[in-house]
C-alpha cells in the first residue's frame, strides 16, 4: 500500500459537491461547497506532480456529494477490481460509477460483494501481497468480510477481519484506515487507542514499526490527521494543521507534502486516502 502509485481512480468534484446539503451528507459546519472544490484542484494538483496516472470520474450532477472519495466503493487486486458493498445508503450508487470506470479503462471486474454484506475500502488495508485484513464495524459487517474471503481465496489472499470500536456513533465513520496509514512497508501511522489489539500484535509479529501519530491532533481532525496517502515509499501527502504528527513521521525518514483541506477533508470526514482508489502500485 506503499509502493510507488503509478495510477489512481479519482473523481473530480463539481456541482453535487458545491451544492450538496451539508445535514444530508453528515458534513461539519465547516463545510463550503465551493471552497471545499477549490481544496481538491490542490490536492489534485500534488497526485498528478507525483507522476500518477490518473482515471477521472466526472461530477455530471448526479448529486453523489461522497463520489470524491473514491477508495470505499471498490477494491483492485491483481486479478481485477472488487466491487465493494457500501455501508452508507446514500452512497450506493458509487458501486456503479466506479464499474463504469473498469470497463472503460479495460481493467478488468474480478467479482462484486453483495448486501446485506457490507464492505468499505476504507475498511480494508493490505498486510502483504496475500494477506488482506478488513476492519468489522459500522460500515463493513461480517457477512460482507465472508464474501470478500470466498472471492479472494482462489486468488491464494487470506482475508483477516478485525473488530473496531463504536467511538463517535453509527453516524460517524471509523474505518480501520481511520487508525493506520501504511508509509513503507516496514512502517506505519497509528492510533494505538483505537486499533484492535488483534491487529496491533499482527502488525508487531510483522515487524512493522508503529508511528504514533500525535492524539490531540487525532480528536481535533477526528482522525483525519492520521489520514495520510504515500505516493512512494516515505512520501507522503496529509492534511495541513498537524505539525506534531507530520514531524512523527517526518522523524521516522519520511517526506511530507500538506494541502489546505478545512472545506474538503476535515467537513467532510475524508482524507487524501479517501480521495483515492489506486489501481496500480509497482
Amino acid at each position: 500500500m506503499a509502493a510507488p502509485l503509478r495510477r489512481v481512480l479519482m473523481r473530480r468534484p463539481g456541482p453535487s459537491l458545491a451544492e450538496a446539503d451539508a445535514r444530508r451528507w453528515h458534513y461539519g459546519a465547516g463545510f463550503d461547497g465551493p471552497r471545499a472544490v477549490a481544496e481538491y484542484a490542490g490536492f489534485a494538483e500534488i497526485v498528478a506532480a507525483s507522476g500518477a496516472d490518473i482515471l477521472w470520474i466526472e461530477d455530471d450532477g448526479d448529486g453523489l456529494a461522497d463520489a470524491m472519495f473514491t477508495h470505499d466503493p471498490s477494491l483492485v487486486t491483481t486479478a481485477g477490481a472488487v466491487l465493494l458493498s457500501m455501508g452508507k445508503p446514500l452512497r450506493v450508487p458509487e458501486v456503479d460509477l466506479h464499474e463504469r470506470a473498469y470497463a472503460a479503462a479495460g481493467i478488468p471486474i474480478l467479482g462484486r460483494i453483495e448486501a446485506p454484506g457490507t464492505v468499505e475500502g476504507g475498511d480494508c488495508v493490505w498486510l502483504d501481497a496475500s494477506t488482506l485484513a478488513i476492519g468489522r464495524g459500522v460500515r463493513s459487517n461480517e457477512a460482507g468480510i465472508a464474501q470478500m474471503r470466498a472471492l479472494l481465496a482462489p486468488q491464494g489472499i487470506a482475508v483477516l477481519g478485525f473488530d473496531l470500536p463504536l467511538w463517535q456513533g453509527e453516524d460517524a465513520c471509523l474505518h480501520l484506515m481511520s487508525v493506520i496509514s501504511p508509509l513503507r512497508d516496514d512502517l506505519a501511522l497509528v492510533h494505538s487507542p483505537l486499533l484492535p489489539a488483534a491487529f496491533w500484535q499482527d502488525l508487531r509479529a510483522r515487524g512493522i514499526r508503529l508511528v504514533e501519530g500525535d492524539p490531540d491532533e487525532f480528536k481535533a481532525s477526528f482522525g483525519l490527521s492520521l489520514n495520510v496517502l504515500p505516493t512512494a515509499p516515505g512520501e507522503v501527502i496529509m492534511v495541513a494543521g498537524f505539525p506534531k504528527t507530520a514531524a512523527a513521521m517526518e522523524t521516522a525518514g519520511c517526506r511530507v507534502q500538506t494541502f489546505a483541506a478545512d472545506a474538503l477533508c476535515l467537513a467532510c470526514e475524508g482524507g487524501p486516502t479517501c480521495l483515492t482508489r489506486p489501481v496500480l502500485r509497482a
